[in-house]
């Protein structure tokens, strides 16, 4: 066998990069004592060089310039730049960018680099050997001692072979300090006993902010068949610091109400009318959907009983949502707007409006075309339109809008067709369920779970895509939460944005969940909280932070769907400091089944970073790739 069918008949292969540091919170200004980290010099000053090395001026990671080690034709064996500095004080982690081209396998040509700590005379492998051709930049971090010396050696394996010359580009060599995650406070807890449903357990929360006032909701005592006890009010008038809670009245049986359970809580605030409102969807005893409620409150604190905006008719629905227009110049300001599916009718997708804060509301009407799905999340641009991205039933993700105030919809136009990875060990994980936001320009973000940028669907990263109009969308963009090859799966994705800030300066909050391995089990399957922050509109990123977790599938609610921390989350950015609350499940204690209940991890500064997010290297979606079709959600 010659030695080029050899060659071609080994898998390439990547390898996911070792010693990684603790996770950081946020993207601190590079400390001292790395010469000419990021080359700007316009050469390899400071650097020691070997092999075929140059600085270029075209592909930096930031910047004008970045270190090329090997060539752009063949070389033969390693090329290396490598510097040896003191770690400064506060220093505890160093920090560097790679982007490899290698047309070949690993088995001959690769990118590696290693961390030399000369103090102890130990060498850490802070990027394994690794082959990878078009995948953009990558951050590699390594934990360091502050006060020692290291030396940093950066290579580029290439074996001289015709055709597919190997190299690599290193950019943005720093020390950075590691926050460490943040405490968490608990917000609330389930104070339900009966029976029927299971206990202590709070999921599935949704936020909304206005000024500096945050109220969020959840199911509380969730029923496994569908539902929950009640839906619980949380309400903080400080950005999210400090909190209030209680239970809506009015609603279930448990709640002085008539209907046997709720479910699906969404938030919003009518700022004419000076009203805050929560939407359910009333199941009744045969466990179907009823329709939507609306609870009102003048403070968020105290709340009335609920008004029936659609439903109660004899038909089935799920997964509705509700908001409000709140620009002053709006010719439609203080109109407000609930969307949600017909389960009786396909999953037809139907609107309903109120100009009177929530007390009154129109008869629903479906959008031209009457389109299936369900998850709409309504978001209004300041001139009065509305749009509403919602899931076409897990396979893709569509939009329509209006333009006259809710007196008539578009048709759907298409944002993206999803492309999944099955979250493992039977979680309910919302699978094709938008989140979706808007920043002070009226500029829309749509984000979930997705696989296109992975080889063969191993793991889902967080993705999103944008619009000025709500008809034209960008491409698919990933979230630089880890590299494509890490192994970790993302998803129900919260994502929140600033409406004080817009265009290249908004403000980015994104909370998720997350495996740190996906291919684990119900038994093994480690479920945790994580949070990433862009300061520009979404073009680089903060690094990770877990902020909550691990925890055990069997210490969440169980669903006849799946272990459940709700099918979504939600972010609302005050000031620039991202709020969320979510489902943290710990052991129990004191005889109770669970000890899930809703946490917060504080308001957690939008600082952004330089981690850029990515249209490339996605796989092209013609067509949906589903595991598991949305079944009814509620």
């Amino acid at each position: 066998m010659s030695r080029n069918t050899v060659r071609r008949s080994v898998a390439t292969a990547t390898t996911a990069l070792l010693s990684l540091g603790g996770l950081l919170l946020s993207s601190h200004p590079a400390l001292a004592d790395v010469s000419n980290g990021g080359f700007e010099s316009g050469s390899l000053t400071g650097w020691t060089s070997a092999g075929t090395t140059s600085v270029v001026a075209s592909g930096a990671h930031t910047g004008t310039y970045a270190a090329r080690v090997g060539g752009t034709s063949p070389t033969n064996g390693d090329s290396s730049i490598a510097q040896t500095f003191t770690a400064p004080t506060g220093a505890t982690q160093l920090s560097f960018w790679y982007s490899v081209t290698c047309p070949d396998t690993l088995t001959y040509d690769w990118a590696t680099a290693t961390v030399t700590d000369t103090t102890t005379g130990t060498t850490t492998t802070a990027l394994a050997k690794t082959c990878t051709n078009g995948q953009g930049w990558k951050q590699v971090t390594s934990s360091v001692t502050a006060g020692h010396s290291y030396t940093l050696t950066l290579v580029s394996h290439d074996d001289n072979y015709a055709g597919d010359a190997t190299y690599t580009l290193y950019d943005d060599v720093a020390f950075t300090t590691a926050t460490p995650p943040p405490g968490l406070t608990q917000v609330s807890t389930d104070p339900f006993t009966n029976t029927s449903s299971q206990h202590a357990t709070e999921l599935e929360p949704d936020t909304f902010a206005y000024g500096n006032t945050v109220v969020a909701s959840s199911q509380v005592g969730r029923f496994t068949d569908g539902g929950s006890s009640d839906i619980g009010w949380n309400t903080s008038t400080d950005g999210g610091t400090t909190w209030q809670h209680g239970m809506l009245p009015g609603i279930t049986t448990y709640q002085g109400g008539t209907w046997a359970r709720v479910s699906d809580p969404a938030v919003a605030y009518d700022a004419k009318h000076g009203t805050w409102m929560v939407a359910g969807l009333v199941i009744d005893s045969n466990v179907n959907g009823a329709g939507v409620s609306v609870s009102r409150s003048a403070n968020g604190t105290s709340w009335q009983n609920p008004v029936i905006a659609v439903g109660n008719d004899g038909q089935g629905y799920d997964k509705e949502w509700i908001v409000c227009d709140n620009s002053a110049t709006s010719p439609y300001y203080g109109t407000c707007y609930v969307e949600v599916d017909v389960t009786s009718s396909g999953n037809a997708v139907v609107m309903s409006r109120s100009t009177d804060g929530g007390a009154t509301w129109s008869a629903p009407v479906a959008p031209s075309g009457g389109p299936s799905g369900l998850g709409g999340q309504p978001l209004v641009q300041p001139n009065g339109t509305v749009v509403v991205p919602y899931s076409a039933n897990g396979s893709s993700i569509r939009a329509f809008n209006s333009t006259n105030g809710g007196a008539g919809w578009s048709s759907s136009t298409l944002v993206a067709n999803v492309s999944s990875h099955g979250v493992a060990g039977n979680l309910r994980d919302g699978e094709g369920l938008p989140s979706a936001e808007i920043d002070g320009s009226g500029k829309i973000y749509v984000a979930w779970q997705d696989c296109r940028f992975r080889s063969g669907c191993p793991a889902n990263d967080i993705v999103y895509a944008t619009s000025t109009n709500g008809t034209s969308w960008s491409a698919v963009t990933r979230v630089p939460i880890d590299a494509t090859t890490s192994g970790v799966d993302h998803f129900i994705p919260g994502i929140g944005i600033d409406p004080a800030t817009s265009g290249t300066t908004a403000k980015i909050g994104l909370y998720y969940y997350f495996y740190p391995n996906a291919n684990c089990t119900t038994s093994t399957c480690q479920l945790e909280v994580g949070y990433i922050s862009s300061a520009n509109g979404g073009s680089t990123w903060s690094s990770p932070a877990t902020v909550a977790g691990p925890m055990s599938l069997s210490q969440i609610a169980g669903s006849t769907q799946g272990s459940m921390v709700g099918d979504y989350i939600s972010t609302s950015v005050v000031s620039g400091k991202a709020v969320s609350v979510f489902a943290v499940g710990k052991a129990p204690a004191g005889g109770q089944a669970f000890d899930e209940a809703l946490y917060t991890a504080g308001p957690l500064t939008v600082s952004g970073g330089s981690a850029r997010s990515t249209t490339h290297g996605a796989s092209t979606v013609p067509s949906p790739h589903v595991t598991r079709p949305l079944p009814i959600r509620h």
